[in-house]
């Protein structure tokens, strides 16, 4: 017997298993699975009543909140398709995604309203506030009115699309991602395994839901019967209250938001003993930042993994083997910086422009690919770029990694960022991992800039966390003692801050972009 691989199956499992257990807080609402299985279903049958067509994009410009949540299962059940939008994009941006994605539904936080009804209101069909004055349309009226009946439908084809995200870049370059509910289900099945997810986990959704699931959070959290604790969005102060408040046992944060966290005044007086896991993903983390927040919060297992939007996302994370339970403190805190060891149900591969495996010595430099039952479908309605990502059954990531003996992964690059100055290649991963050993260093960036001798050179972008520029002999003299000559920048720039995306990550090609105006670079 074969049942359809859906993520849907996870809510009925929760609602039948944990039914009375509060299972979803979102500030000062608690519903338990039942409730939250039934407001699911009545957002599916509402759906259904306004006439929505199947395989028909749904979307959410929306804060971190339990109606978002509650549409990771009401869209799929009602046969459309969830389209969530990432909040920090531009209107043009976002009115671009939606007539790509010719959405015909668009749900969103009251705080866009403006936004919608003068710049996104033609962009999709139905465009109703989450929630709403009296007597006005909106999410909560039609969840209140709809009926709660839902029933598995053995029809569902596991390969038709469930989920549509839009990576990142200027309007005319994203891409929409296609998730099936077979990816969704087995992602959830292979990340619950790798990170040891159970029902005794409370969990905070610090990850923005418009980020590729939140990091598949919804699923795999609702199959396990854990507990989702709903932040709005991030907020060191509110974070930490959370955690002190609810017992949060297990989060996930880009390296960007563990530092804003260790920096907080909040931090010294909150009770964080509850916390047992910490994952970190999005961008290269380091050591150092492994070993400060181990201090921080004491006792938790702190450690990186790595994925794409293309992957649902997650396919590698940085457990220790029990093989290795002896190394040196050293490495130790290396191992768990590093993105890791495949996932279970995926597999990797590092190769050299011939397609061949490089040597596993954690020195040759390859790209990184994936075979597993977590990669998307394909790109939206981009059927050239689908055929160029995904080759003979491998999806190539344009990312650059070496990989060990042990074969752990470390990336130490995209492929369009590696610097190449005077015919050597540089991972500009390596020159900030060097940065981060600094005691001033609290955040930084690598690019390539243009060189009239050597065609491009790296240039190190900081923010220090003094807030004053780093005198220059004697960071290039830190820099010579942890680096090569050749990778050691020839610039260096300090500044406030560094731009970020919706979820943290720093945005290279931002910083890029003014150092290369009027210049041609080519793209490796």
């Amino acid at each position: 017997m074969n049942l359809p691989l859906t993520p849907i199956r996870f809510k009925d499992r929760a609602a039948k298993l944990y039914g009375n257990k509060v299972g979803v807080i979102c500030g000062k609402d608690r519903f338990t699975y039942r409730q939250f299985a039934q407001r699911c279903n009545r957002f599916g049958n509402a759906l259904r009543s306004l006439g929505l067509k199947a395989g028909a994009r749904v979307a959410f410009l929306s804060f971190n909140c339990h109606r978002l949540l509650e549409a990771y299962y009401g869209v799929l059940q009602a046969g459309g398709i969830l389209l969530p939008l990432n909040v920090r994009l531009r209107p043009h941006e976002l009115s671009g995604i939606l007539c790509d994605a010719e959405a015909q539904f668009l749900f969103y936080d009251p705080e866009f309203g403006e936004t919608v009804q003068s710049e996104l209101s033609k962009a999709a069909q139905f465009p109703l506030p989450l929630t709403a004055s009296s007597g006005e349309t909106s999410y909560e009226t039609l969840v209140a009115e709809a009926d709660d009946k839902y029933e598995l439908d053995l029809g569902i084809d596991e390969n038709t699309v469930a989920e549509l995200f839009y990576t990142s870049g200027t309007t005319g370059n994203n891409k929409g991602v296609m998730l099936t509910h077979r990816n969704l289900y087995l992602h959830a099945v292979h990340s619950m395994w790798s990170l040891r997810t159970f029902d005794t986990g409370i969990n905070l959704h610090t990850i923005p839901l418009f980020h590729v699931n939140g990091w598949g959070a919804p699923h795999c959290i609702t199959a396990a019967g854990g507990v989702h604790v709903m932040v709005r969005r991030f907020d060191p102060a509110e974070v930490l209250r959370l955690i002190e408040q609810e017992r949060i046992t297990h989060f996930c944060l880009v390296p960007t938001m563990a530092i804003a966290l260790m920096l907080a005044q909040e931090t010294a007086r909150r009770d964080l003993r509850s916390v047992k896991e910490i994952h970190l993903g999005g961008a290269a983390s380091n050591p150092t930042l492994i070993k400060n927040m181990e201090k921080v919060f004491t006792g938790a297992f702190v450690h990186a993994g790595y994925g794409l939007t293309e992957t649902s996302p997650c396919i590698t994370t940085s457990l220790l083997k029990d093989t290795l339970a002896n190394v040196s403190e050293e490495e130790r805190l290396s191992l768990l910086s590093m993105p890791g060891l495949e996932m279970l149900g995926t597999e990797i591969r590092i190769v050299d422009v011939d397609g061949k495996d490089v040597k596993p010595d954690g020195k040759q430099v390859g790209e990184v690919i994936v075979r597993s039952d977590v990669v998307m479908e394909g790109y939206w309605k981009r059927p050239q770029e689908t055929s160029e990502a995904i080759r003979e059954a491998w999806f190539y990531t344009g990312d650059m990694a070496v990989v060990n003996a042990e074969n752990y992964i470390q990336i130490v690059d995209r492929k369009k960022d590696l610097i190449i100055s005077g015919g050597e290649n540089i991972p500009s991963l390596e020159i900030e991992l060097a940065l981060y050993r600094h005691p001033d260093v609290l955040e930084c960036a690598v690019i390539p800039v243009p060189d009239e001798k050597w065609g491009e050179a790296p240039c190190a972008l900081i923010v220090t966390r003094s807030g004053k520029p780093i005198d220059l002999e004697q960071l290039q003299l830190f820099c010579r003692e942890n680096l090569a000559g050749y990778k050691v920048p020839r610039v260096f720039h300090f500044r406030e801050s560094l731009p970020k995306s919706g979820t943290g990550k720093i945005l290279k090609r931002e910083l890029r972009e003014p150092f290369w105006a009027g210049h041609e670079r080519r793209v490796h």
